[in-house]
């Protein structure tokens, strides 16, 4: 027990854990540059906002088709090779959508080709992404002894939080510097390196599942009723979801940077990774006082802040103001993150949590992709200001109503 209470690195010190997390790094930052630079030239083929919306759609409709399957496969398959299968898609995904955004490609297509094959690529990686989401949920908690499960869960979310800076980030940079083709190129090495890194993690045993726990459909019902049965989980889940659902930006941040802020491609990567750089801050801070003592407690005031900060943004008009506001919204967005990932290591048996982590990739697809397509959606029908502003508000009704059916979880503790 000194290990998780002093030891703020113990998780960095197991390296099969290390090499999962870098792993996942290299494949997170890639896809952020992507969705940066690709959301940009849309914009600048379309000026429609509903066009970046359907990105996430393209995303998340396969993405949920899969992930209960893919939770499924994950507690009776070896992970690390169901992950390599996984990230060898995302490799053919990401060369369809080089290929596609060519120069010579984008002067034969016409633009509805054009628009149909970067949605079909991104549809692919959304199949991916339904397999490698949940295993490596799963696979994580199987690299680090049950003491340090919420140490890990903080380095896990540091390391993701530092791709969210860096993704956004370089992909303003790169696409300034080396252009759209040469930026692709690079995201698809990056990516054939975590298919790499992935094969230098041992092989971790399968963990006996329980009698008649060999049919799919039981199997994954099995996943379902569990989170439904244990509440601190769902009501959990669903308050990210619906938080981000109603007020997630990040889809219309192109509109912000070219339209209203007028910051350019460069602007648009700083204001891309704002929210990361606030959750990396935050992050990296929870592995010295975890926010886990109160959890239910803390992750109300949490989301509630995220949606203060959220109508901060709808309202400024100053490049440096929005910074600082999507900042805070990282910032208060990560503790949230931590909690539930300690949550989903601690809690399921050993041949449950694959399904569990299915369960929970899909509410998390369903408030950032969903969430995405609403943003634009609701920023074609309302104005891209009046959709932000109503979303904080409809952050703070659900965070005030989900307190409200809550009250037995205050009493929760998890340190």
């Amino acid at each position: 027990m000194k290990t998780s209470t002093h030891d703020a690195f113990a998780a960095l010190r197991h390296q099969p854990f290390l090499l999962l997390i870098s792993a996942n790094l290299l494949l997170s930052t890639a896809l952020l540059i992507q969705t940066v630079v690709i959301g940009y030239q849309l914009y600048q083929i379309t000026h429609d906002p509903l066009s970046l919306g359907l990105v996430g759609l393209a995303e998340a409709v396969p993405f949920i088709g899969l992930a209960l399957f893919g939770g499924h496969l994950a507690d009776r398959r070896e992970k690390r090779r169901l992950m390599q299968q996984a990230g060898a898609v995302v490799v053919v995904s990401s060369l369809v959508l080089l290929w596609a955004m060519l120069p010579s490609t984008r002067e034969t297509l016409s633009r509805n080709a054009l628009l149909m094959t970067v949605y079909t690529s991104i549809f692919i990686l959304g199949l991916a992404r339904g397999i490698y989401s949940p295993t490596s949920a799963a696979l994580r908690a199987f690299l680090v002894p049950r003491e340090i499960y919420a140490n890990s869960a903080s380095w896990s979310g540091t390391f993701f939080q530092a791709g969210a800076i860096a993704g956004p980030a370089l992909g303003g940079i790169l696409y300034l510097a080396v252009g759209l083709t040469g930026t692709l190129v690079i995201t698809v090495v990056m990516i054939v390196a975590n298919v790499l890194l992935i094969g230098r993690i041992p092989p971790q045993p399968v963990a006996p599942l329980k009698s008649g726990g060999g049919d799919l459909w039981t199997s994954l019902r099995e996943g379902l009723v569990y989170v439904w049965r244990t509440k601190i989980l769902l009501y959990a889940i669903s308050l990210d979801m619906f938080s981000v659902l109603f007020g997630g930006v990040v889809a219309i941040l192109p509109i912000f940077a070219e339209d209203l802020l007028k910051v350019g491609p460069d602007g648009l990567g700083l204001l891309r990774a704002a929210p990361a750089a606030g959750a990396l801050v935050t992050v990296i801070a929870c592995n010295w006082f975890p926010p886990t003592r109160r959890p239910w407690e803390t992750l109300l005031i949490v989301v509630a802040g995220f949606g203060a900060a959220t109508l901060v943004f709808a309202l400024s008009t100053t490049f440096w103001l929005s910074i600082a506001a999507l900042f805070t919204t990282g910032a208060f967005d990560s503790v949230s993150v931590v909690i539930r990932n300690t949550l989903l290591q601690s809690l399921p048996a050993e041949n449950m949590r694959g399904r569990v982590a299915s369960v929970n990739s899909i509410f998390i697809s369903a408030s950032n992709e969903l969430g995405a397509f609403e943003s634009g959606l609701a920023a074609r029908l309302l104005g891209t200001v009046p959709s932000v502003v109503a979303g904080g508000i409809g952050t703070l009704l659900t965070v005030g109503y989900i307190a409200s059916r809550s009250r037995q979880l205050f009493k929760v503790r998890l340190t």
